[in-house]
């Protein structure tokens, strides 16, 4: 409610910009206008269960002429609100540069995790289960609040798109989170959202 919204108001610094201020086309913000309710919704398991099986990761289907993008859920470790601070964040968004065997398109963070979209840097492609763990392990080694690790549950979610429309659709849907959430009037006003490569569905036939 109001005092959920207040308190992790604060600890995004009210009224500050993105630290990291990627652009977005007039289309990829203000098309979602519309579209909120024709996309599929994705959700993960989020809980701290050991005992729970471990997601799937298949292998994405490459093709010599279709894009591959993948869209990623990573949760926090026990759920704690952990990322929407700016330090956080700028050590994230630093280790997915760094990390550059996948590519991060467009991205929303929430306090206690995180979602986004990426894509092979190159063919043939690492695996996503190792490219995931790499950044994981930068990001938790580099993180600045060292009482607070381990900073990520040991799985994600994933899940390869089909059609290039699907990112679209599926990005509509993301950005509304924190509005769902009840921590903003409007996607528009989350902070803790960018894009980092553009990432362009190719599908010749």
């Amino acid at each position: 409610g109001d005092s959920r919204r207040s308190s992790l108001q604060g600890a995004t610094s009210p009224g500050a910009r993105p630290f990291i201020d990627f652009a977005f086309s007039n289309q990829s913000i203000w098309g979602c206008r519309n579209r909120i309710g024709s996309a599929t919704e994705l959700r993960m398991p989020h809980r701290d269960d050991p005992g729970r099986r471990r997601l799937p990761h298949l292998a994405p289907r490459e093709s010599s002429n279709r894009s591959v993008i993948l869209y990623v859920t990573q949760v926090v470790a026990h759920r704690r609100l952990l990322l929407t601070r700016p330090p956080a964040m700028e050590t994230l968004l630093r280790e997915w540069q760094r990390a550059d065997n996948w590519l991060v398109g467009r991205y929303v963070v929430m306090p206690d995790h995180l979602h986004f979209f990426c894509s092979p840097a190159r063919i043939p492609l690492i695996p996503v289960t190792h490219w995931m763990a790499y950044w994981r392990s930068q990001v938790s080694r580099a993180w600045p609040w060292p009482n607070e690790k381990p900073v990520w549950q040991k799985d994600f979610f994933d899940r390869q798109l089909r059609q290039g429309e699907s990112y679209f659709e599926k990005w509509c849907y993301v950005r509304e989170n924190p509005v769902r959430a009840g921590l903003v009037d409007s996607a528009d006003d989350w902070p803790w959202q960018g894009e980092m490569h553009p990432l362009m569905w190719h599908d010749a036939h």
